[in-house]
């Protein structure tokens, strides 16, 4: 019989690992396979040179015995075992929906998960059945102690009959999620290698590289090493291969125990069955793992090594699959001929709520088998091995992870590459990121056209405007790049910091380094574009003072934005709620609808809190400091005042006269000595023409004269701030000591 040699670089075997150079001696045999499909081996003796692959596909058609020349040991016991004792899990619950206040105030306390105990060794493989609603994924939460703060937990969680501490939990299992949070522009090669970097600190690049095609080989994925992931708007890998690279990612930290919560969710029956055959090999390779499965097919029921059957957050079943159907059949629930025994033993398992009578009868057929259950000698074996399993003397100690994590800062780098690498190659989103804000800026200089000096035909209104439109509208484009580009990562954010990769601040900052770029970028496009298209004060420090005060409200208003998804996992909401804050700090702070100085006081405080108040100030010191304006409707409005309305609303020497209306900045006009002197005088801020030598007035005059002060209040020009150079109410006492020309 020849003799082999196994080139593969720490190749795990069934019981034990084959060094590089190591001699083996294969037997075939009729157990089970313990050999991971398609081994690439080569002959030691020199008679053959070439390479060919072993195929063992099938746990029952042959399989391959490994014996060194070395040395020869065989495992009797499992290496490592699970014990799980009592997990109890209740939440509290509202009675009624928040509109029906008084069903609203009662709560009652509902059952998830209700003395659940099972045991499970080394080198099995766990599958939990059960309908839904019945506590399969809780029970994987509560093992992985994940469960969260919502409700009470109770029992305990053993390792090789030592007790699981909280902060532990994080150490002892992989946990792959029902949902693949992967980033989308990643290919599989480089998603497992980030991962790597961030969870092994003492390997080189040569190290890591060998380990990623390890894993690789190990869950055959080396043909789609260079395949993008894909998404929704492009397509990518398989489902299949989806999966799989979830688990590798798990795999790299060489786990003792992996949880799946519904692997096969979304497949295809035949992936699906391939997804179970593998994690069958995973588990023989002297690992614990534990799967929830949905409706397996009924070829897979001789792969697991122990089945439990969940109900009502009960576990109503765990054993052999041989064990499983005996124990049905002696119960009285027999799996009928050319049947899917997963399927029966589920359905005589689940309670039926279609109605009162039919959930009675149902709960207790399922109470019925929960008791025999628990009075059967499967029960009192599992519970004899977990009693043995914590009286053993020389306990072995708890398998942690693989544990090297680098520092912080080598963290942040690898996050901060790995994000620039995945949103770098969303060509349309780059595109996006970087004219949103230019083609903000195109509608509003398409409205604008052109600033004019004129303060008659809106001069100070369009500064004004769009000093407001660049403030309101920075923020909300930052807000909208976090919530579409930020989301993805948060899901993946979340999942490995709960394995322990890294923090979520840590996330955070190497998000924040990266759109600082395409932040300064964006707005800078947008605000050159807008600053001398519509023609603002044309010097180069105001606009690049512009340019800086307009990018601080859209990064403020992504960094908020981003910090909200933290907390809040509904980006709807999110969305909302930024944009709500935004229009509250315009309407408070900026004085554009009303002046700061005539709000009430709280409002006043509050607008000191509000950034949009700062940069609304600075943008209209920028703009209007040393800037002139025209008046060219002075001569018009002085006609009207004069003529028609038969009223002054100040001296005369503050009016413009005629000659002077076609060039007139805002500041005080120049007397002219041509004027002439008016035939009368001001009366209490009223103009009162001298009526003629022995005439007498006219009685509609006097009641103008009364009327004079109401005219005045009433009188609202837009050009005021042009006519009068002083500041104060129209009707302010003129000055008479001044003699008029």
């Amino acid at each position: 019989m020849p003799v082999w040699e196994i080139h593969w670089l720490n190749l795990r075997l069934g019981n034990g690992y084959a060094e590089p150079g190591t001699r083996l001696l294969i037997v075939c045999g009729v157990d089970r396979c313990t050999i991971c499909p398609n081994i690439v081996v080569t002959q030691a003796d020199g008679e053959m040179s070439e390479s060919f692959s072993m195929p063992a596909t099938g746990s029952e058609n042959g399989s391959f015995r490994f014996l060194s020349d070395k040395k020869e040991e065989q495992t009797t016991s499992p290496s490592c075992s699970l014990s799980v004792s009592g997990v109890s899990y209740t939440v509290s619950e509202r009675a009624g929906p928040w509109w029906d206040l008084p069903s609203y105030r009662k709560r009652w306390t509902r059952q998830i998960l209700n003395e659940v105990s099972f045991h499970v060794s080394s080198g099995e493989i766990l599958g939990i059945l059960g309908n839904s609603g019945s506590g399969k994924t809780t029970l994987l939460d509560a093992i992985a102690g994940r469960i969260g703060h919502l409700g009470t937990l109770s029992g305990d969680v053993f390792i090789n009959g030592q007790k699981i501490k909280q902060e532990q939990y994080q150490d002892c299992f992989s946990y792959v999620l029902q949902s693949d949070n992967l980033l989308s522009y990643l290919t599989v090669e480089e998603t497992l290698t980030y991962t790597a970097q961030l969870a092994l600190r003492r390997h080189s690049e040569e190290a890591i590289r060998k380990k990623v095609s390890a894993v690789m080989s190990e869950l055959s994925l080396t043909h789609v090493g260079r395949s993008v992931i894909g998404g929704r708007v492009f397509p990518g890998i398989s489902g299949g291969e989806r999966r799989r690279v979830s688990i590798a990612c798990q795999l790299l930290q060489d786990p003792k125990v992996i949880l799946l919560d519904e692997p096969t969710t979304g497949l295809d029956s035949m992936t699906a069955n391939q997804i179970v055959v593998l994690l069958a090999e995973l588990a023989r390779r002297d690992r614990i793992v534990i799967v929830t499965i949905h409706q397996p097919r009924s070829e897979l029921f001789r792969v697991f090594s122990r089945i439990a059957v969940m109900s009502r957050g009960e576990l109503v079943f765990c054993g052999q699959p041989g064990e499983m159907v005996d124990f049905f059949s002696q119960c009285g629930y027999e799996c009928p001929e050319y049947c899917n025994p997963f399927d029966i033993y589920v359905d005589f398992t689940s309670v039926d709520t279609r109605s009162v009578e039919r959930e009675a009868a149902t709960f207790s057929r399922m109470h019925n088998i929960t008791s025999s259950y628990q009075g059967s000698a499967i029960y009192q074996s599992m519970l004899g091995k977990m009693e043995q399993s914590l009286r053993v003397s020389n306990k072995a100690a708890i398998p942690f992870k693989s544990k090297e994590s680098p520092s912080s800062l080598v963290k942040m780098g690898v996050l901060f590459r790995r994000t620039m690498r995945n949103l770098s190659r969303d060509r349309m989103g780059v595109l996006m990121r970087l004219s949103q804000n230019l083609i903000y800026g195109l509608f509003i200089a398409f409205f604008v056209v052109r600033l004019d000096s004129d303060v008659t035909k809106g001069a100070v209104q369009d500064r004004i405007g769009i000093i407001y439109q660049a403030v309101g509208a920075s923020p909300y484009t930052g807000m909208l790049n976090a919530v579409a580009l930020f989301t993805s990562l948060r899901a993946i954010s979340d999942q490995e910091s709960q394995d322990g990769l890294y923090s979520k601040w840590q996330m955070f900052l190497a998000y924040v380094f990266h759109i600082l770029p395409f932040s300064i970028v964006s707005v800078f496009i947008f605000t050159s574009f807008l600053y001398w298209t519509v023609g603002m004060h044309p010097d180069t420090m105001r606009f690049l003072c512009f340019s800086a005060v307009v990018l601080v409200p859209h990064i403020i208003g992504e960094w908020l934005t981003v910090v909200l998804l933290g907390v809040v996992q509904n980006p709807n909401m999110i969305n909302s709620g930024v944009a709500l804050l935004n229009i509250a700090g315009i309407l408070v702070g900026s004085g554009f609808l009303r002046s700061t100085q005539q709000m009430p006081e709280v409002f006043q405080w509050l607008s000191y809190l509000t950034f949009q108040k700062y940069s609304c100030e600075l943008l209209i010191v920028t703009e209007f400091h040393e800037l002139n304006f025209t008046c060219n409707a002075v001569f018009w409005t002085y006609l009207i005042l004069r003529g028609v309305m038969g009223i002054w609303t100040r001296s005369e020497r503050e009016f413009p006269p005629p000659s002077s209306h076609r060039r007139l900045c805002c500041g005080n006009p120049a007397p002219n000595p041509q004027a002439r002197r008016p035939k009368g005088e001001v009366v209490e801020g009223v103009y009162r023409r001298y009526p003629p030598a022995g005439a007498k007035e006219h009685p509609l005059r006097n009641a103008n004269q009364q009327n004079g002060e109401h005219l005045r209040r009433r009188m609202r020009h837009p050009l005021k701030s042009c006519l009068f150079s002083q500041r104060g109410e129209p009707g302010d006492r003129a000055d008479e000591s001044n003699p008029r020309t």
